[in-house]
């Protein structure tokens, strides 16, 4: 069962590498571009580290993590959207690159890049802290509500993190006009929470109790 989900885990790795790098460079015209390769760094990387670990302390969490089947029609459609989203920011940015449309100074996508790895280090931790989470809205056989670290702030910090992450990538990538499509994440965000709250008020034990406790899903004091 290991063998087979280690192979189904470096083959999604590998095809998404290639994706993004194919957004990247073709569109750019060409491989000599510092800030595609800073932007393939900083997201890779970490990632493989974060595979590494839970393929050896937590391998259900990394079978949940690989699934992507939502069975939801709004998540179906949020999944699309987000899609549609990385593509359009994606080769934005390389054509940016190529034609120097809006392009930022190198320190600006240096702070990105940091912003973007303290985003990762958050999503790192809620790793640490659900061994539910899923990238599916589903609700598993024994799952329990967390309420403790970063939950006890928010009720949903992955997303708080993967908005960061998201928002910090076309500036990592030096693009400001690729951020224009990114900007649809917080609400397509907002969106998806909205119905996995929903989910989970339904068919989680005692999550209506901890929404009364921790009342701001992504920012304290905000929303």
């Amino acid at each position: 069962m290991k063998k087979t989900l280690f192979i189904q885990a470096i083959a999604k790795y590998l095809f998404g590498m290639l994706l993004v790098a194919l957004l990247l460079f073709l569109p750019a015209g060409t491989l000599r571009w510092p800030r595609g390769w800073l932007f393939m760094g900083i997201l890779f990387v970490p990632m493989l580290g974060a595979g590494v670990v839970m393929m050896l302390k937590n391998p259900d969490l990394l079978r949940r993590r690989l699934n992507a089947r939502e069975r939801e029609l709004d998540q179906k459609q949020n999944i699309a959207l987000s899609g549609g989203m990385f593509i359009a920011g994606f080769i934005l940015a390389g054509l940016d690159f190529r034609f120097g449309w809006l392009q930022l100074p190198a320190w600006a996508s240096v702070c990105a890049a940091l912003f973007f790895l303290l985003g990762y280090a958050l999503f790192g931790e809620v790793l640490r802290e659900n061994e539910y989470l899923s990238r599916t809205v589903e609700v598993t056989a024994g799952q329990r509500v967390i309420d403790t670290g970063l939950y006890g702030v928010v009720r949903h910090p992955m997303y708080a993190a993967t908005v960061i992450m998201f928002l910090m990538m076309p500036l990592a990538l030096g693009s400001l006009i690729a951020l224009v499509p990114f900007l649809a994440y917080p609400a397509l965000i907002a969106r998806r929470i909205r119905g996995e709250e929903a989910v989970l008020e339904r068919e989680l034990p005692h999550y209506t109790d901890y929404e009364r406790r921790v009342k701001y899903r992504l920012l304290p004091h905000v929303w």
